[in-house]
This record gives structure tokens, sequence and C-alpha cells, in this order.
């Protein structure tokens, strides 16, 4: 089956439940840590810190209801804007920000989060940090000019976008269409970071695959210049494991800044 007769996400969306269970639990079978929990959060820790990246607004746009690799932004950033494109996956995320009795737990994402940091023995406080962190969760609709219209946001600091871009986009005219859209969201000389899967066609939740655009090192880079960026670090680390659920061959994670 060819990637482009899968399921969109943006069209039919998954159950954002199962899609965190798959790809970012802490259960036995849920075999991705290495390469979507750890690597994540171990880049961006040294993108913020080695990179002197910091401000007032983030702004998140990222696929399902995953929130881990905010984690390391709670340091460096007064408060994060969410934006989600599925009602579900709204409903998923604000269950856990509001501590609602059978929220998804995050608790493993923030222990290996104060891990790196070296700070084992602030673990409650990296969670009410992260939780106190997110100001907004909102719907947008990256078709429209301004994706949360009527809302007006405020010029962001940095946008993080982790996967959105794999799922969203049909090819690469519109994965570089959907880079340039982020961009406006930015201040003058703000930061983007990107986070995705290489040579990937598909990825499974519960019955359903989904489609993933298929791109490689080169064209990431490539594309993020052709948005106006200079790339600050670039990392791509082979998949660490085999499964069915995803034929991902690498995940790749770029930061970058705004040229003046």
């Amino acid at each position: 089956m060819e990637s482009r007769k899968y399921k969109l996400y943006h069209e039919y969306g998954f159950d954002s439940r199962q899609h965190l269970e798959h790809y970012f639990s802490d259960s036995t079978d849920m075999i991705f840590e290495e390469d979507f929990l750890i690597f994540p959060i171990k880049n961006l820790r040294k993108a913020f810190t080695e990179g002197h990246i910091e401000g007032d607004v983030l702004v998140d746009l990222s696929i399902g209801s995953m929130i881990h690799h905010l984690y390391s932004a709670c340091d460096f950033f007064n408060y994060f804007i969410v934006l989600k494109m599925r009602d579900r996956c709204i409903l998923e995320l604000k269950r856990w920000v509001d501590s609602r009795t059978g929220a998804f737990s995050w608790c493993h994402a923030a222990k290996l989060q104060v891990e790196i940091e070296g700070k084992s023995d602030l673990l409650l406080e990296k969670e009410e940090k992260m939780r106190s962190a997110i100001e907004h969760v909102v719907k947008c609709d990256l078709e429209k000019e301004n994706m949360v219209d009527p809302i007006v946001l405020p010029p962001a600091d940095c946008v993080i976008s982790a996967w959105l871009l794999d799922v969203i986009s049909k090819n690469q005219d519109e994965y570089m269409k959907y880079i340039k859209k982020f961009s406006r969201l930015l201040k003058p000389e703000g930061h983007i970071i990107i986070i995705g899967s290489v040579d990937a066609t598909y990825f499974t939740v519960g019955k359903d695959k989904l489609h993933i655009f298929s791109y490689n090192e080169d064209f990431a880079r490539n594309a993020i210049v052709g948005a106006g960026f200079v790339i600050d670090h670039c990392e791509v680390m082979k998949r660490t494991v085999e499964s069915d659920l995803s034929d991902f061959k690498g995940v790749i994670f770029i930061a970058a800044h705004k040229e003046k």
C-alpha cells in the first residue's frame, strides 16, 4: 500500500489515548522509549541550555496529546500555548492539565527529564511546573490565514512541532508551506524546533494505518533553510527497535532560528 492511500491524521483523526499508549507510555509493551521519549528530551535539553533558547512564550504544534517534550522547556519559558487540530486530543490533554481522574500519566517522562537534569529529587515540582506552564490549549485550523481565528496569538519566542508536519504534509510543497506558516507565529529571530520521523510512510493507531510523508535529513534541512531559518543543531538517530506499528527508519531533531 502506498503512503498516499493511508488515512490522513487531520481528516480522520485517531484514538488519542491509544496513540499515547502505543508510542509514549511506560507500559511493558511500549518499545519506543529510546526513539520517542529519550531522544527528544535529551536533544531539547541540549538545545535550550547550549543554544540559549529562552523567552516568554512557547507555542507547541505537535501530534496527538503528547506533551513530554515540553518538560524540557519549563525552565526556559514563562508559559506555553498548545495548539491542537482535533477536539479529542484537546480533551485528552486538558484531562491531564486539570489532574482529572483517568488522565494519562506522564510521570515516567517527568522522571526521565529530572534524571537528565540531575535533579531526581524535584520530580513533583517538575510535574506541577509543567501544568502551570500550559496557559492555553487552543483548537487550530492550519488552512486558515490565522490558524486560531478569531484569537490573535502573541508573537512566540519559540515554536516546537513534534511529528505534526510528518502527518499533515502530503508532499514536499505542503511540508514547506506549513513550516512557513509556523514561522509566522514567531518573533523576529525566534526559534523553531522540529522533531519527526525520517523515511517513513505510515504509523498505526489501533486498527488504523495513517499516512506519514516520507522525507530524509537533506530535505528537512533544505526546507528549514528555505523558510528563512539558520540551523543551529541537527541530529538524526537511527531507529533502535523493530515493530509493525510504523516503518520509520530514524528520528530527526532540528533546532533553528530566524534569519535577521
